[in-house]
Order: structure tokens, then sequence, then C-alpha cells
């Protein structure tokens, strides 16, 4: 049952960040480092400042050179985000290195980590659209239009839990194989970017 063990970190995560509710303010994760709560919460707390980011880039008022600033944060913010996927996905090759794979076993569109990052963007749709359902400055309509979506992503996190657990239960039973394939970002290379190597000569 790991998304159901990983989503209340994740709400914890978004929680404490809106106790200030500020893009800079520092990260202070309780979880012991080296363990995956710990970088489950790390990698929630990335997501939600970058959510943040993304509703501030889309001020209409907002000065270009803040923009242009932003839009570099968030590049960066996109990388740390892949590879942190990328450690939840070690975490899960080597607790199941062992397994013995079925001869006939089948390969899933997505690693457990990918699906993991999904469930961890879902918590954040759940906790602003329910900000939006309750909200007392909103019209009664908002208020239930938010409520009816809300329900959707409420019902769309049971439908997570039950497909990750799967997901998971077919890995550690040799149903499914895990084969991960490191994204290769091109946007933040040197190397790969013709806008940065152009730039380089």
């Amino acid at each position: 049952m790991f998304a159901e063990f990983a989503f209340p970190i994740f709400e914890q995560s978004i929680a404490d960040y809106h106790k200030f509710d500020d893009v800079y303010q520092p990260i202070n994760n309780p979880y012991e480092k080296g363990t995956i709560e710990h970088l489950l919460y790390a990698k929630n707390w990335v997501d939600t400042v970058q959510w943040h980011y993304e509703d501030i880039i889309r001020d209409p008022q907002i000065d270009p050179i803040a923009a242009l600033d932003l839009k570099r944060k968030i590049d960066a913010s996109n990388q740390v985000r892949t590879d942190m996927v990328e450690y939840i996905d070690s975490y899960f090759l080597d607790k199941y290195k062992d397994v013995v794979v079925k001869a006939e076993a089948k390969i899933n569109t997505e690693s457990p980590a990918w699906a993991i990052d999904r469930l961890s963007i879902l918590a954040l749709k759940i906790y602003h659209m329910n900000e939006e359902a309750t909200r007392e400055t909103a019209s009664d309509e908002h208020r239930a239009k938010c409520q009816a979506k809300l329900d959707v992503l409420l019902d769309q996190k049971n439908d997570m839990f039950a497909s990750i657990s799967q997901l998971i239960a077919d890995i550690e039973n040799g149903d499914k194989y895990m084969k991960v394939y490191k994204q290769m970002k091109m946007y933040n290379d040197d190397d790969l970017n013709p806008v940065l190597y152009q730039n380089k000569k």
C-alpha cells in the first residue's frame, strides 16, 4: 500500500508549505535523511513550490525581468523533480532487485515513481480545489462547481491508490518488471540545447 503510505506525507508537505505560503521559504523536512519518507516529502515540496511559481508567472502584471528569472527557476525545478523521480525509482529497483521475473512478465508504460509523481500533483490539486470549494468570498455557484471537481479528484485518488498498489504488487510477484529510462532532459544541457551550445562558441 505504498500510495496510501505516501499520500499523507504529501499532505503534510503541502500543509507545512502553506503555513507561510512563500516560494522562497526554506524546506524543513521532518523526516530522517536517507529514508524514503524524507525523499517523498522533499519531492512534494518541490512540486508545491513549482505549483506556486506557475501561479505567479501567470500574473498579467508581472515584470518581464522577474518573469524571465521565474522561468529559469521553473526550468531548474523541473530538473530537480525529474531527478527525484529517478531517486524514488532507484528505491523500488533496489527493493525488488531479487525478485525472479516470470518469463511472461510484462513491462508497464510508466514506472512506479512516475505514478507516485502524478499522485503528488494530485494531492496539490485536491488541496487547492478544496480551498476553492470552501472559499467564503466565492459565489455559491463557484463553490458548487469546485466541489463537483473536487469529488472527481477524490475519486481519481482512490483509483490511483488501487492502480499503484496493483503495479507494485505485480512487480513484487514478478508479473511485471521495471525498466527505467533516464529522462535525459535536453533544455538544461549546454551540449544538447542548441541555444546554449551556440552561445559557447
